[in-house]
């Protein structure tokens, strides 16, 4: 693990809110000069601490308006079960997040579709056929976003 700066963790909050700022406005920002905040953006992309900078979509404004955590049990155990379970749901464009799990589940997943009815659709037709080994699953629907973000807590961690 890195160790972070202070000036460091600010460049992170600021970029996790908006990965358009130039170095310029963030060093004036944080009032120190363009060139060591350039390095220091450098220096996070290097070490892998800023893995990427993408565009959010508003999932709403195209039409995705059901997101639903789905949790799986596995028929067997098993390090190759878990392996390919793991490598055939990495290939489903409608699973945006996975999780192995403690508890009573073995996976959570985050699917993203347009409708309840694409989630049944998905769910007969890729999940259960595609991805092997799923011996139990159940839907769990968010009716209520109360908040979403990709920002990580950098200031709580110090």
């Amino acid at each position: 693990m890195t160790e972070l700066s202070l000036q460091d963790i600010k460049i992170l909050e600021i970029l996790q809110n908006n990965a358009d700022r130039s170095s310029a406005d963030i060093a004036e920002q944080l009032n120190m000069s363009q060139s060591p905040c350039w390095r220091r953006i450098n220096r996070l992309e290097q070490e892998g601490i800023i893995e990427k900078k993408v565009a959010i979509i508003n999932r709403e404004a195209v039409g995705m308006d059901l997101v639903a955590f789905t949790t799986i049990n596995l028929s067997q155990a098993g390090r190759q079960n878990m392996e390919m379970f793991e490598s055939a749901v990495a290939k489903l464009d409608e699973v945006v997040e996975c999780y192995t799990m403690t508890g009573a589940w073995d996976y959570m997943l985050k699917v993203v579709v347009k409708d309840i009815r694409h989630y049944e659709i998905f769910v007969r037709n890729q999940l259960l056929v595609e991805v092997p080994n799923i011996g139990e699953i159940h839907s769990h629907m968010a009716v209520t976003e109360i908040k979403n973000t990709t920002a990580l807590p950098l200031q709580r961690q110090l």
